[in-house]
C-alpha cells in the first residue's frame, strides 16, 4: 500500500509539472523587474526629491521624452513574477506623480539566421580590402555572380556619394568601437550602453561570441575603405555608433532611452531584432517606446525627423506574419525584407503589408551569405536574415542623406535614391483621418475627411487598421484590407502555431500598398475565419469594431521637378476622376501613355499597365477595371449593370438581382405565407422585384402545396394583408406570363 501511495503521489507531481509546463508554454509569465518608469511634472529636481521620498534612484530622464523619469528600487527583487508591493508602492498615490509603470521583462530576438549547417576616387571600383571581391551583391553585373539585379551602390560611390558627415546608429547588443575596420569611423557621440548605463558600448565577451550581431551590423554599414582590412562599408564615410541595449533585460523604458538617445545628432536608426518569430506571438512597443518613436519623427534632426530603419523578421519557417510585430508594423519605421543571391523569397521570409523595401541576404545552405566585421577584430561571410537588410538599407539611406539632407518598392536602388534626393522637394505636411466602421459592417465609406481641413487626406500614405476581434484561436484568422481603387492588402495571413484564444484587442495593422492612392470611396477589411483541426468550428469568432486611419496629404505629394530622371517610376493607382476643385497633377507622376500623350493616371474606360507604362483599353461596357478581359470589370459605363457573380457588366441583372440606379443588388429569398403561419422554402428566384425590400416568388411549403408570397430580404414582411392583395392583383398578369414562359421550356 505505501508502495501504490508512493507511485501515486510520484504520478500526481509528474501530471503536475506537465500541466505546468503546458500551461507555462501557452500563457507565458509576466516577469516584473525592479525598475519603475514615472511620469513627473517639475523637472529633475522634483524628480529626484520624491525618489528619495520613496526609496527609489533616479536614473535620469528617459532618452528624449520630458518629465518621464527612470527610477530604480535597490530593495525590491531583481525579476519576480509577480509586482512586490511595499513602501515603495505609496509612490504611484502622491499627487505629484502622473503615472507609475513598473517595467516588465520584454522578449526581443535578433534577426540573424542560427547556423543550419582616406576617401579614395569616387571613380575607383576596386579597393584593397581583402574581402572586397566576396561582397557579390555589390558586383552584380559580374558575371560570376547569380545575383539578377543590381542595387547600383557602386554607381552612389561614382557619383561622389559615401555617407560623409552622416551619422548612423546600430541598435542591439553593442558594437566593438576599436575594431580596425570601424574604428576611423566610430563616433562616440552616436552611441551610448543603456544596459550597464555608461558611454562604452563594447559587447560583452563570452565563449559563445553571442553578443556578435551589433558589429556584424555596424560593418554593412560604415566598414572603413581601402584600409587592408576586412570589407567596404555601404557608406564608407559615415559616422557609426552603437547602443547597447540588448544584452539584458529588455523593457519599455530600455527601448524608450534607446530610440531618443540624441534625437539631433543622429540621423538614421537601424535595428534588426524584434519579437519572438515564432508564429504566435503579437507584441510591439509599449507606450514609451511609442512616444520616443512620435517623438523623433517629429523633432528628431532638429525638426527634419529621425530615420527608423527596422528588419521585418525571420519567421517564415513558423509561418509567422510580420504584422503582428508591432515595430516593423509602425508607421514610423522604414520596414525591410530579404531577397536570395537568385532573387528568390528565403525560407526564413514573412511577407506583410508593411514593408518597404528588399535587399540581397542570405538564403539556402548553398546560397552565400553576406560578408561584414565580426568580434573580436575579425571578419566573417557569414552574415544571415533580414538582420541584414536593415543595415544595409540604413547605409543606402545615409548615401541619400549626403545628397540631400532633408530627403521603393523592390529592390533597393542606391544611386536612384542619390539622384532622387539631390532634386527632392518637401512633399505636404501630413495629415491623419480617422474612421471607425459603423454597426460593425466591413465596409467603411471615405471622403477623406474632406470636411474638415486640418485632417483632409486626398493621397494615401499609411493606412491604419485597428481591429477589436474576439475569436477562440486567432491563427485561424486571414485579414485583408482593399481599397477604393481595387487594392488588395493582405494584412494578416492564417499562422499555425498561433493558438491563442485572446484574439486581437485593439492592435494596429498597416500597409502600404496603397501609396499614392486616392481616399475617396469604399474601404472593405475582409475577414477569413478558417477553423482548424484544433478548435471547435462551432465557436464563431466576432469582429466587435475596427477603425480605418488613413495617414497622407491633402495636395499632390510628387511635385514637378523639371525633366525626370529616366530611372523614375513614381506611380499613382488609377482612382475616379480628379476634383476639379483639387490641385492639377504635374504630367510627370506616372508615365503611363494614351497616344503620345503622358498622363498622371489611365482615363475611364481603360487600366493601368505598369510593365509596359501604358494605358491599356478595358473590355467593351467596362468602365474601370484591372485587366483586358470581360470578367476583369469593376465599374460599367452608363445603360449597362455591374454583376458581382462573375464582375462583368450586361444590359439585364441576372435572376435574384433587381437594377438600381448605379448597380444590381442581390435579394436573398425569405418566404412568407400569406393566409397560414406555415414555413415556405423558395420554388423560383423572385418573380419581380420593386426594390431591395420588396420582390414576389413562387414557394412551396412543407406540405408540397403551390404557394406565392410578397418576400423580403431583411425579415417578415410588415405589409397589410390588404396591400399585399393589391401588389398581387396588378402583377397577376404578368406573372401568369413568366409560369407559361417556365412551363413551356421545360417541355
Amino acid at each position: 500500500k505505501a508502495w501504490l501511495s508512493d507511485t501515486k503521489m510520484c504520478l500526481f507531481f509528474i501530471f503536475i509539472f506537465s500541466t505546468l509546463e503546458i500551461c507555462q508554454s501557452l500563457a507565458p509569465r509576466n516577469v516584473y523587474t525592479n525598475h519603475w518608469a514615472v511620469r513627473i511634472a517639475g523637472g529633475q529636481e522634483e524628480a529626484d526629491k520624491l525618489a528619495a521620498k520613496y526609496g527609489y534612484n533616479n536614473y535620469g530622464q528617459i532618452g528624449s521624452l520630458e518629465d518621464h523619469y527612470h527610477f530604480h528600487h535597490s530593495r525590491v527583487v531583481r525579476r519576480a513574477a509577480f509586482s512586490t508591493r511595499g513602501a515603495h508602492s505609496f509612490i504611484q498615490m502622491d499627487p505629484k506623480v502622473d503615472w507609475v509603470q513598473q517595467q516588465l521583462v520584454k522578449q526581443r530576438v535578433k534577426r540573424y539566421i542560427k547556423s543550419d549547417t582616406r576617401s579614395p576616387d569616387p571613380n575607383f571600383v576596386h579597393f584593397n580590402d581583402p574581402k572586397w571581391s566576396n561582397m557579390w551583391y555589390i558586383h552584380c553585373t559580374d558575371k560570376n555572380n547569380r545575383c539578377r539585379s543590381e542595387m547600383n551602390i557602386l554607381a552612389a560611390w561614382q557619383r561622389g556619394y559615401t555617407g560623409k558627415n552622416v551619422v548612423v546608429t546600430i541598435l542591439d547588443d553593442g558594437i566593438e568601437r576599436n575594431h580596425p575596420d570601424l574604428a576611423q569611423n566610430y563616433d562616440q557621440l552616436a552611441s551610448y550602453d543603456v544596459n550597464g548605463n555608461d558611454h562604452d558600448p563594447t559587447p560583452r565577451y563570452d565563449s559563445s561570441n553571442e553578443n556578435k550581431h551589433g558589429t556584424r551590423c555596424a560593418g554593412e554599414v560604415a566598414a572603413v575603405a581601402n584600409n587592408s582590412h576586412c570589407i567596404v562599408g555601404i557608406a564608407y564615410n559615415a559616422h557609426i555608433g552603437g547602443i547597447r541595449m540588448l544584452d539584458g533585460d529588455v523593457t519599455d523604458v530600455v527601448e524608450a532611452k534607446s530610440l531618443g538617445i540624441r534625437p539631433d545628432y543622429i540621423d538614421i536608426y537601424s535595428a534588426s531584432w524584434g519579437p519572438d518569430d515564432d508564429g504566435k506571438t503579437v507584441d510591439g512597443p509599449g507606450p514609451l517606446a511609442k512616444q520616443a518613436f512620435e517623438m523623433g519623427i517629429k523633432k528628431g534632426r532638429k525638426g527634419l525627423g529621425s530615420i527608423f530603419v527596422w528588419a521585418s523578421g525571420n519567421g517564415g519557417r513558423q509561418g509567422d506574419h510580420c504584422s503582428c510585430d508591432g515595430y516593423t508594423n509602425s508607421i514610423y519605421t522604414i520596414s525591410i525584407s530579404s531577397t536570395t543571391e537568385n532573387g528568390n523569397k528565403p525560407w526564413y521570409l514573412e511577407v506583410c503589408s508593411s514593408t518597404l523595401a528588399t535587399t540581397y541576404s542570405s538564403g539556402e545552405f548553398y546560397d552565400r551569405k553576406i560578408v561584414t566585421t565580426d568580434l573580436r577584430q575579425r571578419c566573417t561571410d557569414g552574415h544571415t536574415g533580414t538582420s541584414v537588410s536593415a543595415p544595409m538599407v540604413a547605409g543606402v539611406i545615409a548615401l541619400a542623406l549626403e545628397a540631400n539632407h532633408l530627403y521603393g518598392f523592390g529592390l533597393v536602388d542606391a544611386e536612384g535614391m542619390v539622384v532622387e534626393a539631390k532634386k527632392w522637394r518637401s512633399v505636404p505636411t501630413q495629415h491623419t483621418c480617422t474612421r471607425m466602421s459603423e454597426r460593425r459592417t466591413s465596409t467603411i465609406t471615405s471622403t477623406g475627411c474632406m470636411e474638415q481641413a486640418e485632417q483632409h487626406v486626398s493621397y494615401v500614405e499609411h493606412v491604419v487598421v485597428k481591429v477589436l476581434i474576439v475569436h477562440p484561436r486567432r491563427g485561424d484568422l486571414e485579414i485583408s484590407l482593399i481599397s477604393p481603387s481595387g487594392t488588395r492588402s493582405q494584412l494578416l495571413a492564417k499562422r499555425l502555431f498561433d493558438n491563442s484564444n485572446e484574439g486581437f484587442r485593439n492592435w494596429e495593422f498597416m500597409t502600404v500598398h496603397c501609396w499614392g492612392e486616392r481616399t475617396e470611396g469604399q474601404w472593405i477589411l475582409e475577414i477569413i475565419d478558417s477553423p482548424s483541426s484544433l478548435r471547435n468550428p462551432e465557436v464563431l469568432g466576432k469582429l466587435k469594431e475596427w477603425t480605418l486611419v488613413l495617414y497622407g496629404t491633402s495636395g499632390h505629394p510628387y511635385q514637378s521637378h523639371g525633366t525626370q530622371h529616366s530611372r523614375s517610376r513614381m506611380l499613382e493607382i488609377p482612382t475616379p476622376s480628379w476634383d476639379p476643385d483639387g490641385p492639377e497633377p504635374p504630367p510627370e507622376v506616372l508615365n503611363l501613355k494614351t497616344g503620345r500623350t503622358c498622363v498622371s493616371h489611365c482615363p475611364l474606360g481603360f487600366y493601368d499597365n505598369v510593365e509596359a507604362r501604358r494605358c491599356r483599353r478595358c473590355y467593351k461596357g467596362c468602365e474601370r477595371c484591372v485587366g483586358r478581359t470581360p470578367t476583369e470589370c469593376r465599374s460599367c459605363r452608363r445603360g449597362l449593370y455591374f454583376n458581382p457573380l462573375n464582375t462583368t457588366c450586361s444590359e439585364t441583372c441576372p435572376a435574384g438581382y433587381f437594377a438600381d440606379d448605379s448597380k444590381s443588388t442581390r435579394i436573398d429569398v425569405i418566404c412568407h405565407n400569406l393566409r397560414y403561419p406555415l414555413t415556405y422554402r423558395a420554388l423560383t428566384e423572385p418573380l419581380i422585384c420593386f426594390s431591395a425590400i420588396l420582390c414576389v416568388c413562387v414557394c412551396v411549403c412543407v406540405q408540397d402545396q403551390i404557394g406565392w408570397s410578397i418576400v423580403s430580404p431583411v425579415g417578415l414582411s410588415n405589409l397589410g394583408f390588404l396591400h399585399k392583395m393589391i401588389i398581387i392583383w396588378l402583377i397577376m398578369g404578368d406573372w401568369l406570363k413568366k409560369m407559361a414562359g417556365v412551363r413551356a421550356s421545360r417541355k
